[in-house]
């Protein structure tokens, strides 16, 4: 598994932090006030609204970096309030965690996304690690992504293997949670009510490199282990997206797991629940 170190790579320009402050017509979130010594603070990567990321340190020496990418089937409507409520705990148990916020699909506020600009936002949010002195040159740097979310962490281990996201931070693990893991049959599934299509900007071609680039299934096998954490009940996104993906890794020599649990789409995100528990026992034993 390759490791690299976030120190050792070059500074990306045009990355700076900056305050919580309203920029154009959006308005920004509040980032949270820190809690129990850990220190927050909000960073851009880009000159439109949605590109920035809220950093929250622990206090003391992290155990490493968890980058938490919201879902909501690449939609402007959904943003990055679906990761916040997961970043206290994952603080308490010593993860700096790094609150992804991208362009989604669709106008106005927080639209402007799909193929490519999300996945150059979240490549882009994931690289401000290369420029935040965490002191973590060989500590894990995990993707933990819900729904559309876990398709984007997913895809991010991935995304060096192609020119245009080449050279950025490697992510060493990864969490999918409930995550849309086959472009080609979530579409076929209709999920989302075309999600796909939309994100994509067409339906999904399994014979164009373009489309295999973004998808998780065809990008098997990963280096970096993934787990699948998927409720029972999910509707939203059924279990087979993650038995899918882990069944095709598995037998691709690469390291996946799914991780099933008791609940729907929404447990596997909820701070209360025992399907959240487990997510955070997977990243204990990393």
């Amino acid at each position: 598994m390759r490791r690299r170190s976030l120190l050792t790579l070059p500074a990306l320009a045009g990355l700076a932090a900056v305050g919580a402050c309203a920029t154009g017509s959006q308005e920004v979130p509040t980032v949270p006030a820190p809690a129990d010594g850990s220190t927050t603070e909000r960073l851009t990567y880009g000159d439109d609204p949605s590109q920035y990321a809220v950093l929250t340190r622990p206090a003391g020496t992290p155990r490493g970096v968890v980058v938490v990418v919201h879902g909501g089937f690449w939609k402007a409507e959904y943003g990055i309030e679906y990761a916040e409520p997961l970043v206290p705990s994952l603080v308490a148990a010593g993860w700096a965690t790094l609150a992804l916020e991208y362009r989604r699909v669709g106008g106005g506020d927080g639209g402007g996304g799909g193929v490519p600009e999300t996945l150059d936002d979240v490549a882009a949010g994931i690289d401000l690690l290369a420029t935040t002195d965490l002191d973590l040159a060989t500590a894990p740097v995990v993707a933990v992504g819900h729904s559309a979310g876990g398709h984007l962490a997913t895809w991010a281990a991935s995304r060096t293997r192609h020119d245009r996201w080449a050279g950025g931070v490697e992510l060493t693990h990864v969490v999918s949670q409930a995550g849309v893991l086959d472009l080609a049959g979530a579409h076929a599934a209709g999920l989302g009510g075309g999600a796909v299509a939309a994100f994509l900007g067409h339906a999904p071609d399994v014979s164009d490199p373009a489309d295999t680039a973004v998808d998780p299934l065809s990008q098997v096998p990963l280096e970096q282990p993934v787990w699948c954490v998927h409720g029972r009940d999910d509707t939203i996104v059924p279990p087979t997206q993650s038995q899918r993906y882990v069944d095709a890794a598995l037998a691709a020599g690469a390291q996946a797991e799914l991780v099933e649990v008791e609940g729907d789409h929404f447990t596997v995100v909820d701070p209360a629940s025992a399907a959240w528990t487990r997510t955070l026992e997977v990243l204990d034993a990393l």
